[in-house]
């Protein structure tokens, strides 16, 4: 996997680094005990060896070998920790919060938030301060860093930067729950202009629902706010102002089509077993409804 951002780089050096030491150090001690083994088998008539216990010699190149593998590991293995914690410039902070099982993120410098995919500008050093609430997380986009855990209480930070615009998968790296396995997220790295027309677009209000579902939307707004709609300020769920800019519902699992958002609606525990998404037992003309209005939201 090539890496695309600085830490995962320095990271994925240091890997292969101490990958081909290992590699060596296999190679070397099993060459030798295959070496013994044939070199100084017994044969056929030979009477038992003389039996010697210890080797002074032997035992010192042993102990003092490894340590100097040790070292030669040490060295690069500090001065990566050193080159990754030092934190860069930032031109953005996001706050990032673990759900079972979706992600949050809020970019409170730009008054936008949105859920399981997270937008940032190419070539730039973005900090994420990373917490739950719930169960222990950990934030995991492995072709731009290492894992960090998401500890409910606590606020753990990171920061990442990604050198080529590029969507880049990621996934809850500590195990959850029954759906740990569907916690997916994307990083959408965009060029600066790009990015910040998306945030303009985060910022726009949405348009309130009228028709059928004036008088069914609201049993919606308990768990999920809608930017611009009265009385839609749930915090349970993630944000729908504009979901239907996204790429994915059900925290990456299902493409945004009109097809799978029905099903969602209809019967989300056959998708998500033990999601806090309950079945509101719409009937035919009101899913139908609901999901033209959703796919307005962008």
């Amino acid at each position: 996997m090539a890496a695309s951002g600085f830490i995962a780089q320095k990271q994925q050096d240091l890997f292969w680094l101490i990958l081909i030491i290992a590699i060596g150090v296999f190679v070397l001690v099993e060459s030798l005990i295959l070496f013994a083994v044939l070199r100084f088998r017994r044969r056929p008539g030979q009477a038992i060896p003389p039996q010697t216990h210890g080797n002074t010699r032997i035992e010192i190149a042993w102990t003092i070998a490894p340590a100097l593998i040790l070292v030669v590991i040490a060295v690069p293995t500090v001065t990566t920790i050193f080159e990754t914690a030092a934190t860069p410039p930032l031109s953005l902070r996001v706050n990032v919060i673990g759900h079972q099982w979706w992600w949050e993120f809020e970019y409170p410098d730009l008054g936008v938030v949105t859920a399981n995919e997270l937008h940032i500008p190419v070539g730039e050093a973005i900090a994420l301060d990373l917490t739950s609430k719930d169960v222990i997380h950990s934030f995991w986009v492995p072709k731009l860093a290492g894992k960090t855990d998401m500890i409910p209480g606590r606020v753990n930070t990171m920061w990442i930067k990604a050198d080529t615009a590029d969507t880049y998968l990621g996934q809850c790296a500590e195990l959850c729950g029954i759906q740990h396995g569907l916690m997916r997220l994307q990083v959408i790295v965009q060029p600066r202009g790009e990015f910040e027309a998306w945030v303009k677009a985060q910022r726009a209000p949405a348009t309130p629902p009228g028709g059928e579902l004036s008088g069914t939307i609201p049993a919606c707004f308990a768990c999920h706010t809608i930017q611009g709609v009265p009385g839609a300020v749930g915090k349970l769920g993630p944000d729908l102002t504009h979901m239907a800019s996204r790429s994915t519902i059900v925290s990456g699992y299902l493409d945004n089509t009109p097809d799978n958002l029905k099903q969602w609606l209809e019967t989300p525990q056959s998708l998500k077993q033990g999601a806090l998404m309950p079945n509101m037992n719409l009937n035919p003309s009101q899913v139908a409804a609901l999901v033209d209005y959703l796919q307005t939201l962008k």
